[in-house]
C-alpha cells in the first residue's frame, strides 16, 4: 500500500541573496534619529527606492527608501527606537521567494516564518496605514475603532493622537452619565504618558535656551492694511498669469518691509556670539510654517536679492514640503531675522519667542476690521497687530521701535517697497 502523500512543498526558491537596510546620512551634526514608524510589514514585497519607514530627527522627518528590489524580509528595530546613522534598521531579501503552491485551508499553516534580525524586533501588530502608531495604541486601550473617531488631522487625513484624545474627551449623553453608577475615579488610570518627539524635545530646548539666554522684550504696534490690501487685489491676476501661477500673498509685502528695516536697523539683523556682536551684510529670512510634526522654521537664503514672485514662489515651496515631510536640514539653518504668522491660526496678538542664535523676530497676527480714528473721523479699517520680540543685549528700544515704525509705514504705504523709500 503506497504511503499517503505528505503536505505540499513548495518549490525550492531561486538563489537569493540580502540587502541591508541602513540609516542614511542625516546631515551636518546629526547623528542619531528616531523609528517613526514603518510604512512596510515584514513579508512585504517592495521595490527599489520605495519608501520603507520614516526617521525622525531633531528637525525634520526623513524616508528611507529600499536599497533593492524583493521581500521585507527583517525589520530589526521597532517603531519609536533610536538609532545611530550606518545601523541596520531590516533587511530586504532579493530573488525568487513566492511558493509555488498556495496553502488549502489556512493561509498561515506550513508556511515558515521570515527570518528575525538579531536584536530588537519589530511590534507584533501594525496600525492601519491611516492611524499614527500613537494613535492606534491609545485606541486599542479605549477599545474605539478607526471609523468612530472619523477623519484624521494629520498628514493624509490620518488619525493622530491629537484625534483620538479630542474623541475621547466627548462628553457622553446625558442618560448615560444619569444611568452610570457614582464611583471614586483615580485620574491617574485616565493620563496617558508618551514620550516626546525628538522635534518637539527640540523644539523645547530652543525655545528654553532663548527664554534663559537672551533678554527677550516686546514692543507691539498695530498697521492699517487698506493701501497693501487694495494693491494686492487690483494685481494679484496680472501677478499670477505672470509668473506661472504664483499667488500673490501678504508675506511678500512683509519680507520687503521688514529687509528695508534691517537695512536701515542692521542691529535686528545681528547675534550675539561670546563677548562679540556679529552683523550680517545678507538677510536669511527664516518664515515660521506648521508640519504635521510641529513647527518649523525654513530659512529663505538671500531674501534681500529676490523679487516679489521669488520670495512667493519660496513661501509656497517651503509650506507644501513642510506639510509633506520633505524640507532638508539644511534648508532649516542659518537664518539671520525671522517673521512667524500666527493670524492664519486666528491669533489677534502674541508675543512670539526668538529664534536663537537671532536676536529678532516679527509676529504677524489676524486681520480684524476695527474703528480707528482718521483725520478726526472714526472709520472702519482691516487692522492687524504687530509684534517685535528682540534680544536687548544686542537691539536697544529706540532701534526696535523704529524697525517696528518702519516696517508699519511700508505696508500702510507700499509704494514706499517699490521705490526703496
Amino acid at each position: 500500500m503506497a504511503p499517503e502523500p505528505s503536505a505540499p512543498t513548495p518549490a525550492p526558491a531561486a538563489a537569493t541573496g540580502t540587502t541591508d537596510i541602513v540609516v542614511p546620512t542625516l546631515g551636518e551634526s546629526v547623528t542619531t534619529a528616531t523609528v517613526s514608524r514603518w510604512l512596510k510589514k515584514q513579508g512585504d514585497a517592495v521595490t527599489a527606492d520605495e519608501p520603507l519607514l520614516e526617521l525622525e530627527t531633531d528637525k525634520v522627518s526623513v524616508e528611507v527608501n529600499a536599497p533593492a528590489s524583493g521581500t521585507l524580509s527583517a525589520i530589526a528595530v521597532p517603531d519609536g527606537a533610536e538609532v545611530e546613522v550606518g545601523a541596520v534598521l531590516g533587511a530586504i531579501s532579493t530573488g525568487a521567494v513566492t511558493p509555488s503552491v498556495k496553502p488549502a485551508a489556512n493561509p498561515d499553516a506550513g508556511v515558515n516564518p521570515p527570518p528575525r534580525a538579531s536584536g530588537p524586533v519589530a511590534r507584533p501588530a501594525t496600525p492601519p496605514s491611516d492611524v499614527f502608531p500613537a494613535a492606534a495604541k491609545r485606541m486599542a486601550e479605549a477599545g474605539v475603532a478607526a471609523a468612530s473617531v472619523g477623519a484624521g488631522t494629520g498628514k493624509d487625513g490620518r488619525i493622530t493622537k491629537g484625534d483620538v484624545l479630542e474623541f475621547l474627551a466627548k462628553p457622553p449623553a446625558a442618560v448615560a452619565v444619569a444611568a452610570a453608577p457614582k464611583a471614586a475615579r483615580v485620574d491617574g488610570a485616565r493620563d496617558e504618558r508618551v514620550k516626546m518627539t525628538r522635534l518637539r524635545k527640540t523644539i523645547a530646548s530652543r525655545l528654553k535656551e532663548a527664554q534663559n539666554t537672551a533678554a527677550m522684550l516686546t514692543t507691539f504696534n498695530e498697521v492699517d492694511m487698506s493701501a497693501t490690501m487694495a494693491l494686492r487685489a487690483s494685481y494679484k491676476d496680472a501677478f499670477e498669469k505672470k509668473n506661472g501661477g504664483v499667488r500673490l500673498g501678504f508675506m511678500s509685502f512683509f519680507v520687503r518691509a521688514c529687509v528695508e528695516g534691517l537695512k536701515e536697523f542692521p542691529a535686528v539683523n545681528a547675534e550675539v556670539d561670546g563677548d562679540d556682536i556679529v552683523y550680517k551684510n545678507y538677510v536669511h529670512m527664516g518664515i515660521a510654517v506648521g508640519g504635521p510634526n510641529g513647527l518649523v522654521v525654513p530659512v529663505i537664503r538671500d531674501v534681500d536679492q529676490m523679487n516679489f514672485a521669488q520670495i512667493e514662489g519660496t513661501i509656497a515651496n517651503f509650506g507644501k514640503r513642510a506639510r509633506d515631510g520633505q524640507l532638508k536640514l539644511d534648508e532649516l539653518t542659518g537664518g539671520s531675522f525671522s517673521i512667524t504668522n500666527g493670524g492664519v491660526y486666528g491669533s489677534l496678538m502674541s508675543t512670539p519667542i526668538i529664534n536663537p542664535p537671532q536676536s529678532a523676530i516679527l509676529g504677524m497676527h489676524k486681520i480684524q476690521d476695527r474703528p480707528i480714528a482718521i483725520a478726526g473721523k472714526v472709520e472702519i479699517r482691516p487692522m492687524m497687530y504687530l509684534a517685535l520680540t528682540y534680544d536687548h543685549r544686542v537691539v536697544d528700544g529706540k532701534e526696535a521701535v523704529s524697525f517696528l515704525v518702519r516696517v508699519k509705514e511700508s505696508i500702510e504705504d507700499p509704494r514706499r517697497l517699490l521705490l526703496g523709500l
